[in-house]
C-alpha cells in the first residue's frame, strides 16, 4: 500500500512516518515538497503519487498568528483538506485528517462528545472547522481525530518549553483555568496506525467517520506543568524551580490574541469502543517523552 502523509516533519507526522512504515510504502511530504496554500501543487503531487490512503496532519497551527493570517489559514486547515478529501473520493480510497478541540468553544461543563455542535471562537478554530467539513462532506471514506494538547520529542511544544524555561527561571506562573488533556504526537500515530490496518479489513466501512483522541485524565496547564518539573527532576535534571513553587494563573491575566476554550475535555468513548483501544493516561504519555527526552545523566536532548 502507498501511503501519502503531510506534514512528514511536524510533531504527528514525524511519529506517523514511523508508525506507519510496516503498513506499506510512506511516501512523506512538508512545505519543501509541496506548499500546501497551492491547489495546483497539491493536485499535482496526489497525481504522482497516487497514493492508496491519504494522511493529513499537516496544519496552519500558529494560534495567535492566525488572527491576522486568515487567509493562509485557510489555505492550509480547509482548503488543503478538501483538494485531497475531494481525491480521496474520485480514487475510492481513505483519507484520515487531524482536527482539534478548538473547533469547540470550550462552554460544555463536561466532556465534548464528538455529536456536539461546533462553534469555534478563534480564526485558526473556525479554519479548522471548515477543514472538517470539506473532509466529511467530499469523502465517504474519511476518519476525523480531533484531539487536543499535542506533544512530543521531536518539534516544538509545551513540555520542551517548561522544561527549558524550568532550568532557567526561579519562578513561573501558569495558566490554571483551562483544561484539558496532553496528548503524545507518538500516540496520535500509533492509534492511527492500528485504524489503517482496521479500516482496510472487510466491511469496515461503518467505521468510518468523527472521532475523539486524547489520553485519559485530565489536568490544568498548570497541574501539566508541575507534573512535567516533577518527573524531570526525578530524573535527575537540575532546574531552578521546582513543581510546588509554579503559581497558577487566571487566563484574564494573560490576554492573547486569540481566545483558548477553557474546556478541551473530549470523550474517546466511540473511539475505544469502535476500535478497540485501551489509552493510556495522559501521566503515563509525559513520562514516557521525557525519557526520551532526558539521558541518564539528567541531560536534556536538545535535538528534534
Amino acid at each position: 500500500m502507498k501511503i501519502l502523509v503531510t506534514g512528514k516533519n511536524g510533531q504527528v507526522g514525524f511519529e506517523l512516518m514511523r508508525s506507519l512504515a510496516p503498513l506499506g510504502t510512506v511516501v512523506g511530504i512538508d512545505i519543501d515538497e509541496c506548499d500546501l496554500q497551492d491547489i495546483l501543487a497539491i493536485e499535482r503531487l496526489l497525481d504522482k503519487v497516487q497514493p492508496e490512503l491519504i494522511v493529513n496532519p499537516a496544519a496552519y497551527t500558529a494560534v495567535d498568528k492566525a488572527e491576522s493570517e486568515p487567509t493562509l489559514a485557510h489555505s492550509i486547515n480547509a482548503k488543503a483538506p478538501e483538494v485531497m478529501a475531494q481525491y480521496a473520493a474520485s480514487h475510492n480510497i481513505p483519507i484520515i485528517h487531524y482536527s482539534t478541540d478548538y473547533v469547540f468553544d470550550g462552554l460544555k461543563e463536561g466532556q465534548y462528545l464528538e455529536t456536539d455542535e461546533v462553534n469555534p471562537q478563534s480564526v485558526y478554530g473556525k479554519t479548522k472547522a471548515l477543514g472538517e467539513a470539506a473532509v466529511r462532506n467530499n469523502a465517504p471514506k474519511h476518519i476525523i481525530l480531533r484531539t487536543s494538547w499535542v506533544f512530543g520529542s521531536h518539534g516544538g511544544n509545551f513540555l520542551k518549553t517548561i522544561l527549558k524555561l524550568a532550568q532557567e527561571r526561579d519562578k513561573l506562573s501558569i495558566v490554571s483555568d483551562q483544561v484539558g488533556s496532553p496528548t503524545s504526537a507518538a500516540l496520535l500515530a500509533d492509534v492511527t496506525a492500528e485504524i489503517v490496518k482496521q479500516i482496510f479489513e472487510p466491511g469496515a466501512i461503518q467505521k468510518y467517520g468523527t472521532y475523539h483522541l486524547v489520553s485519559e485524565g485530565e489536568t490544568s496547564w498548570h497541574g501539566y506543568a508541575q507534573l512535567i518539573v516533577a518527573i524531570a527532576n526525578a530524573l535527575e535534571v537540575k532546574t531552578k524551580i521546582y513543581s510546588d513553587a509554579i503559581q497558577p494563573m487566571k487566563t484574564a491575566d494573560y490576554p492573547l490574541p486569540a481566545p483558548r476554550p477553557a474546556n478541551s475535555r473530549l470523550d474517546t468513548t466511540k473511539i475505544k469502543n469502535v476500535f478497540m483501544l485501551t489509552l493510556p493516561s495522559w501521566q503515563d504519555d509525559v513520562t514516557k517523552v521525557l525519557q526520551v527526552l532526558i539521558d541518564p545523566n539528567g541531560e536534556v536532548k536538545t535535538n528534534g
